[in-house]
């Protein structure tokens, strides 16, 4: 891997994160939307710009061989847990619970490691145990004092948890999931929309501002899955395991310096677990993939 080609995934991949960090921002100028309204314009403006881009690739005829009966019914399945992982965090953003959806994401790389490890059969390493045992105490003291927000968090992680699971076992690429994805929510997505329309409760139409914000909502979804995709092919799992964690940091801190929402004492104690857990895994991560180099190096 070149110098240059590893700055590059690096730059997608920090952009790709920071702009998943910030959508908070964006989802509460849309806050006057109900959230499975906003999730509806998201599946109908991301198929168009996908639309666009796969045609522009010329990808039609590769998705198209990729696209079997077992693959489509797995991307049902993914399909359906995004599709409740977009709802629930719209819902908790416009209702004042950013901080409990940024604990999820960050509760998510480390139910990655749980979720290999009984679902695919991977071994744990040590300080991967310690992590998770740290996190697992976290989201228990948060069990015990904070039940009212607890769900939103769990839920998140869970649902982002097995969505990437089946994601890493389907037999497709990145881009061609996306789309069939998208497709597959679309005649749901465009029936409610059209829905809406008939009884004039709709959103759509009423203030060209909405209408723009509602339109860019597809390059907002898309566009940082496809910068992800292409920093994947471009840097070590290691700087992905310590990228991933840009976005609920960002959440966070739009959560309080931003929208104001108040950090409990219990706050302290369940994000210090949390974090403690983040940062062993990292450091696990970045020096597992340092001896593996240097292995290969020595053979």
């Amino acid at each position: 891997m070149t110098e240059n080609a590893a700055r590059g995934g690096l730059l997608l991949g920090l952009g790709a994160y920071t702009m998943w960090g910030v959508l908070p921002l964006y989802f509460r100028l849309l806050a006057t939307v109900p959230a499975i309204e906003v999730l509806a314009h998201r599946v109908i403006w991301s198929l168009v710009l996908l639309i666009a881009v796969v045609t522009a690739m010329r990808r039609w005829r590769t998705i198209r061989a990729a696209a079997s009966g077992r693959t489509i019914a797995m991307l049902a399945a993914s399909a359906t847990l995004i599709a409740i992982n977009w709802l629930i965090y719209i819902w908790a953003v416009n209702n004042g619970h950013t901080l409990a959806g940024s604990l999820g994401y960050f509760i998510n790389p480390l139910l990655n490691v749980a979720l290999g490890v009984i679902v695919l059969g991977e071994r744990l390493r040590k300080w991967q145990g310690a992590a998770l045992a740290l996190a697992t105490t976290g989201v228990a003291a948060m069990a015990l004092v904070a039940l009212d927000t607890l769900w939103i968090s769990l839920s998140l992680a869970v649902s982002f948890g097995l969505y990437g699971l089946v994601r890493k076992v389907v037999a497709i690429d990145s881009l061609g999931g996306l789309l069939i994805e998208t497709l597959l929510l679309a005649p749901a997505s465009f029936g409610y929309v059209l829905y809406l329309g008939s009884v004039g409760s709709g959103a759509a139409g009423r203030a060209l501002s909405t209408d723009v914000l509602l339109v860019a909502l597809g390059a907002l979804t898309a566009l940082p899955l496809l910068m992800f995709a292409a920093a994947a092919r471009r840097l070590p799992y290691s700087t992905l395991a310590l990228l991933q964690y840009v976005a609920p940091s960002l959440q966070f801190v739009v959560a309080v310096a931003i929208f104001g929402e108040p950090l409990r004492p219990l706050h302290f104690l369940v994000f210090g677990l949390i974090w403690a857990g983040c940062a062993v895994f990292a450091w696990d991560s970045v020096r597992n993939a340092r001896a593996a180099r240097i292995a290969a190096a020595e053979r």
